[in-house]
């Protein structure tokens, strides 16, 4: 008997590899590559494990991949802000208030590159071509920077790498250790009105450094 057509259900081969992928980034940003599980990854993700090693043939190949997924992912989303359309100076609060937006939004995120980082990055340098990865965002940058000074909106432009670094270690920080912050200093910082508060300071204190002369 023929199946009826309503009743088949055709699989997304691109979806289902992202729906592991982002189950991985979570339990490897939670546990590392050495002390997150396969089999909690493929459950979160509700794929099997056929499905899982049809796409990845080991558990570091599926932490290489998952590695270059997030910096994919951060970096298209960076480039879907078209922030080449804005005025310089709006286009660097844009900028800053997606990156902190990021961060909050993207827990898992930030815990797989630290988890990296433990590994001394042993992993994220096999990923290829990942320089040029990340040559679209200094560009963008270089773009707003070049358009800030032509316009005499911006006195002051620092070195584009430098910059970006600047805003991740502002933005980064005090999302990541809100709440031991909160011990030490007040306990307001781990509030949810603490972060818009943060997220306006680092705002006018980057505005600042472009502006000042």
């Amino acid at each position: 008997m023929a199946r009826k057509e309503g009743n088949i259900r055709k699989r997304n081969p691109i979806e289902s590899r992202n729906k592991i992928l982002r189950s991985a980034m979570v339990h490897f940003g939670r546990a590392g590559l050495d002390g997150a599980r396969v089999v909690d990854i493929i459950k979160d993700a509700g794929l099997s494990h056929r499905m899982l090693y049809h796409y990845f043939d080991s558990k570091e190949t599926l932490y290489l991949a998952t590695l270059e997924y997030a910096y994919q992912s951060i970096r298209t989303s960076e480039m879907q802000l078209k922030l080449t359309h804005l005025e310089p100076v709006d286009a660097i609060e844009r900028f800053v208030s997606f990156t902190f937006d990021y961060y909050i939004e993207n827990p898992s995120f930030m815990g797989l590159l630290n988890q990296e980082n433990l590994n001394g990055g042993e992993f994220v340098k096999q990923i290829p071509h990942i320089e040029e990865l990340q040559r679209p965002l200094l560009l963008m940058i270089e773009d707003i920077f070049r358009r800030g000074r032509d316009t005499g909106a911006f006195q002051h432009t620092p070195n584009a790498m430098h910059f970006y670094f600047d805003i991740v270690g502002m933005c980064y920080f005090a999302i990541a250790h809100r709440y031991t912050l909160a011990t030490v200093f007040d306990p307001v910082i781990a509030e949810e009105s603490f972060l818009a508060e943060r997220k306006k300071h680092i705002i006018d204190f980057t505005l600042g450094t472009l502006v000042a002369v």
